[in-house]
């Protein structure tokens, strides 16, 4: 391709002579060959499974009532007094189900809400997320991302096609030291349950004095991108 653009700036050559002398096919020819390859790709065909089953309305009914006579209980209160009964519900869902009716499930009423934290909070706070990108290939690949939410600055780590524990905590050890003295005005990391940032990985952190918090499942607000106009970042799994 070097040597196409080369020969495409070659003085006394019109440009669509020289890409007709130089490729068979027009670039409008090459964009549609790429859309088609995506779509083939992505046509989640192997998808089988079900997403998880809708909690029925018995259940939905008995959190609720559980939540009105018990005005103290959290949501993780209920759910375990959901599994005594032998209900098995997940304690997001038990929080979905009591957002959605307006009842706050949280014990503490009159503390901050989550919303509320991270602002108040954000120059202590550091979170880190993967961001995914795809080659021209349909290559996947995968960079570790650092933010600092009190400055807004970002740390990109290295791009990984297969990002592994050890891999994790190299790029852990490598913000630290690009930190320095700064990082120990930070007191609270925050990322999601990726299995991929392990316990290692954590106890990089913690060595320096912070404070790991772990982001519930599919709930993506408790990630609270520091600028309002900010995209979610693609999660890898």
């Amino acid at each position: 391709m070097a040597t196409g653009s080369g020969l495409l700036r070659c003085p006394g050559w019109s440009h669509r002579r020289r890409w007709a002398e130089l490729f068979p096919v027009v670039p409008a020819t090459i964009l549609r060959w790429r859309r088609d390859l995506v779509a083939r790709k992505w046509t989640f065909t192997d998808r089988r499974r079900p997403g998880r089953p809708r909690t029925g309305a018995a259940v939905r009914m008995l959190i609720l009532q559980m939540a009105r006579e018990n005005p103290t209980w959290g949501h993780r209160r209920i759910q375990g007094e959901l599994a005594r009964l032998g209900y098995t519900v997940a304690a997001s869902t038990v929080w979905e189900i009591l957002h959605a009716a307006g009842v706050d499930p949280a014990p503490r009423r009159g503390g901050p809400t989550w919303r509320q934290f991270p602002p108040a909070q954000a120059h202590a706070i550091i979170a880190c997320d993967f961001l995914v990108v795809e080659t021209v290939l349909l290559k996947r690949l995968y960079v570790l991302v650092f933010i600092e939410h009190g400055t807004r600055r970002l740390h990109l780590a290295e791009v990984t096609a297969h990002p592994t524990g050890a891999w994790a905590v190299q790029q852990a050890r490598n913000l630290a030291m690009e930190l320095g003295d700064r990082i120990g005005a930070l007191r609270i990391l925050i990322h999601d349950r990726d299995p991929v940032l392990t316990a290692a990985f954590d106890e990089m952190f913690k060595a320096e004095g912070l404070r790991i918090v772990r982001t519930l499942p599919r709930t993506p607000r408790m990630k609270c991108p520091p600028d309002p106009q900010a995209q979610p970042v693609q999660d890898p799994g």
